[in-house]
């Protein structure tokens, strides 16, 4: 083969431009080297995608090291596991889990809410191309209003852990231990960012999930699933207005009794004072005022103003 500074410039744009064959630092330096006007800009152009290779690596082996410790230790069967959809106001929890053979990397796994949709989706088929065991577990809307989110979201963490191909050696999990599962596990706070496995999984749950809301989207029409997913967006709040809860609206969420003014006077008026309080002294105030009302608010009522309260002590 050719030393690189014996090629043409236009077999150059063939090799490292249009076939994106591997750079490295010892052909850079030659391209640098070479004197051609036209090789020069070639160079530029080709080690900006060097240092972004080179930095998609770093962040990867990252994002890899728990797992490596696990593989260098014996183990071979780590499952990550994420889910989505806790926050809507509609469909199912989905969670999924996901192993991978020994030194697996895939270049852009990430934390699933980073990714635009195309990206998702074309990372999603390359995860279940190379993964060893991909699983999805589903809590359906009744279980969501029976147990609570976040127990059906365990629930649906378990199932997907339990349909592996395999019983996975160790499990890795965003933010909480998922329970029913005999195998060791480890918990990541933001997991779905740090740790390869878990975001892997976090792609699958959020693609998955996003597929059965385009299903929906097509059996309930006007509520706008495709698009916003069941997220309480504007459009979904006018719309839930217009035509009522659906079968698939989770009941037990306190958000569609607020939309639609089924909570009592008094938590609409408390409410009100929460959001017109600009200072720290108004938002204590405020607190005051609900601790007082406490016996005469249901407590998811008190619940949801607890919630606001929270959100509003960030920004004042």
């Amino acid at each position: 083969m050719p030393r690189v500074e014996e090629l043409s410039i236009d077999e150059i744009r063939k090799r490292y431009v249009e076939g994106k064959q591997p750079l490295s630092q010892q052909v850079l330096n030659r391209l640098q080297r070479d004197k051609r006007q036209g090789v020069q800009r070639l160079c530029e152009a080709l080690r900006k995608r060097f240092e972004r290779e080179r930095d998609e690596r770093v962040r990867l082996d990252a994002m890899r090291h728990f797992e490596r410790v696990l593989w260098k230790s014996g183990i071979r069967d780590i499952a990550g596991v994420d889910e989505a959809g806790v926050a809507p106001l509609a469909g199912p929890v989905v969670a999924a889990a996901v192993m991978f053979p020994p030194e697996t990397a895939i270049e852009g796994v990430d934390d699933s809410k980073k990714l635009d949709p195309p990206t998702r989706e074309a990372l999603a088929i390359e995860i279940r191309a190379r993964a060893s065991g991909v699983a999805v577990g589903i809590a359906t809307v009744a279980e969501i209003d029976t147990v609570n989110i976040y127990h059906a979201s365990l629930l649906a963490m378990r199932r997907a852990v339990e349909g592996l191909p395999r019983a996975p050696q160790h499990v890795l999990v965003d933010a909480r231990t998922v329970p029913g599962i005999a195998m060791p596990q480890n918990a990541f706070n933001k997991g779905d960012g740090i740790n390869f496995s878990i975001a892997a999984a976090s792609i699958i749950a959020k693609t998955a999930r996003d597929a059965m809301m385009e299903a929906l989207d097509r059996e309930y029409p006007g509520y706008g699933f495709a698009g916003h997913k069941g997220y309480p967006t504007p459009e979904h709040r006018e719309a839930l207005l217009k035509l009522g809860r659906s079968p698939v609206h989770r009941t037990s969420f306190p958000a569609l009794d607020e939309l639609f003014g089924e909570f009592s006077p008094r938590f609409y008026a408390l409410k009100e004072q929460l959001f017109a309080a600009a200072t720290r002294e108004a938002l204590a105030a405020f607190e005051a005022e609900l601790k007082s009302a406490a016996d005469a608010l249901s407590e998811r009522e008190c619940g949801k103003l607890r919630i606001l309260a929270r959100r509003r002590w960030k920004v004042v």
